[in-house]
């Protein structure tokens, strides 16, 4: 908490709460005018802890997740993560914060189809310049257990196995933040479940914040904390 990778931009600790969202407004333009996207959302997230956001198509959590995560900007509101209020970054300081301490599961996986698994999972530490990047991204494919797949192109593995990639990619760096955008909606059932396996095991083992975009109570019910959006707004589970 509190520490601040940007170097220019205040931090701002607030206490208890490793993500705070305050007061937060996303309006974006349309050929029909403006649409309200997020209305006067309050969210904060203890360190550690695992929480869904759950809510139909067009509810607005995978933007509130694009804003948690610093790839968009509120119209209205603040917000802090780790310590760091995002409002007074540049582009470039958040794509450093979010390098440092994000790791990001998409719906869509994202794999460089030019490069093989083990070549993908390296490839953030290899841009932080880290000589042991190769090792560490191995080490990761085993965790996901696809270490005998790792020099196989994205072309080449099963949609189930994608997407394992993806998670090692996204944790490779050790984030104390993995933040997970309907990780299973490409995938059935059965592969699904193996997904999910591996993002609460990891965040089990190395107690890192988990915050699970998804549409499927079930799933979020794995989660220590339920928050459910419609239209923009949030509200606590029961």
């Amino acid at each position: 908490m509190g520490r601040n990778d940007g170097g220019r931009a205040p931090c701002v600790t607030v206490a208890d709460d490793y993500i705070a969202v305050e007061g937060v407004s996303l309006t974006l333009s349309s050929r029909a005018g403006p649409v309200n996207i997020l209305r006067g959302v309050d969210l904060s997230i203890r360190e550690g802890s695992s929480i869904a956001l759950l809510g139909p198509s067009g509810s607005g959590k995978s933007s509130l997740l694009s804003l948690i995560a610093g790839l968009e900007r509120p119209t209205a509101g603040t917000v802090t993560v780790g310590g760091t209020r995002f409002n007074d970054l540049s582009e470039d300081e958040l794509a450093l914060y979010r390098r440092r301490h994000m790791g990001i599961v998409f719906q869509s996986f994202h794999l460089i189809p030019t490069m093989t698994a083990v070549e993908n999972v390296a490839l953030p530490l290899e841009l932080a310049g880290d000589a042991g990047a190769r090792t560490r991204a191995m080490t990761e494919l085993e965790r996901v257990g696809l270490g005998r797949r790792a020099e196989h192109y994205p072309a080449e593995l099963s949609g189930g196995e994608q997407q394992r990639v993806a998670i090692a990619r996204a944790v490779v760096h050790a984030p104390p933040l993995l933040l997970a955008d309907e990780p299973t909606g490409n995938l059935d059932g059965t592969t699904g479940h193996g997904i999910i396996d591996i993002l609460f095991s990891l965040h089990a083992e190395r107690r890192m914040t988990l915050l699970l975009v998804t549409h499927d109570m079930a799933l979020g019910e794995r989660c220590q904390r339920i928050v459910h959006m419609r239209d923009g707004q949030l509200r606590e589970a029961a």
